[in-house]
């Protein structure tokens, strides 16, 4: 058996049968066939293992960065196994920006369009153009646009059932020159219309790093649920009983509800239990006081679901994916 310890940021003790690296597009074709006990996996940041995985993981290392300029675009094309952070710091830098309010997100890049990451109001999918994956049911080298991608909230095409095989080998993003800040949450309003990309940019890292904890201290993989989307009429009808329960507007009809201020109401709030814990900063955050385990992790979301349920009417969905023996598992 293989460790993962290095292979997940909350730093759970967890096993694997085999690892298999390559290094480059080259050297997919030496992979073994896609079968059911087999694992996509990047930096492991947004991985909970809940027991030791009795199957295979495979990791695709090559970071090859190339940029087209045109006359109103930066072209960007960048390989899965680059250091998402890493990217959007060098491209903001370099005077290409568009992606600076999703900085400190950590991981790789070949896990932002599986998640469609998103932060302070700026999605992957707003600068996505390109997706390239290895079909390893088939072999096959295979290239998507971004309607092709279906895109959702925390959520694609390579999340849907049927698509595990799915490896990214790299993406490709479309940056204007035409940049208009994007400052509407909280923290980063103050910054104003005329602040620069890079002024977003470390304004965003500070916010983040004040409220959210370094997964090289203390072991998590950040926010471990999804902010849950309501319709208005249900809102409405909370709003009677919590008078201070934020939202922010999802299309027409829907509201999206801070997770953190339900798990908070429900005193989960720097509690901990058998070594795991919500962060005492922001209790969205699940945390590995240095010895939790997988499931210990998974009785602990359970509870927090549990009890969040029972007092709003709402079940939250993890948003960190959950890896049992046989593979991903549902809370």
């Amino acid at each position: 058996m293989h460790s993962l310890k290095t292979l997940n940021s909350f730093n759970f003790n967890a096993h694997c049968k085999e690892i298999y690296e390559v290094g480059n597009t080259s050297q997919l074709s030496t992979l073994p066939k896609y079968d059911s006990n087999m694992l996509i996996l990047g930096e492991g940041t947004n991985i909970a293992f809940t027991s030791d995985f009795e199957g295979t993981v495979v990791r695709f290392r090559s970071s090859s960065l190339s940029i087209v300029e045109t006359d109103s675009t930066f072209q960007v094309k960048v390989d899965a196994g680059h250091n998402w952070h890493v990217l959007v710091d060098l491209l903001v830098k370099q005077g290409m920006p568009g992606v600076e309010n999703l900085a400190l997100i950590p991981g790789t890049v070949g896990a932002a369009p599986v998640q469609n990451i998103g932060a302070y109001g700026v999605e992957f999918s707003d600068v996505c153009d390109f997706v390239e994956f290895y079909d390893l049911t088939n072999h096959k080298l295979h290239r998507i646009n971004k309607q092709e991608c279906l895109f959702g909230y925390r959520d694609s095409i390579f999340k849907h059932k049927g698509n595990e095989a799915l490896l990214i080998t790299s993406v490709g993003l479309t940056l204007s020159k035409i940049w208009q800040p994007n400052t509407s949450y909280k923290g980063l309003d103050e910054l104003g219309q005329s602040c620069t990309p890079n002024e977003v940019l470390n304004r965003v890292i500070e916010i983040r790093q004040s409220k959210l904890p370094d997964p090289k201290v203390i072991g998590n993989a950040g926010s471990f649920f999804k902010n849950p989307v309501v319709s208005k009429k249900q809102y409405q009808l909370l709003k009677r009983e919590f008078h201070d329960l934020p939202a922010y507007p999802v299309g027409d009809d829907n509201l999206k509800v801070p997770a953190a201020f339900l798990i908070e109401q429900c005193g989960f709030k720097g509690h901990s239990k058998d070594g795991i814990g919500a962060f005492e900063k922001q209790p969205l955050v699940l945390v590995n006081r240095g010895d939790g385990n997988g499931a210990a992790l998974l009785d602990f979301a359970r509870n927090i679901q549990t009890k969040v349920l029972e007092k709003f009417d709402i079940k939250l969905q993890n948003e960190v994916r959950l890896i049992g023996k046989d593979g991903e598992i549902t809370l």
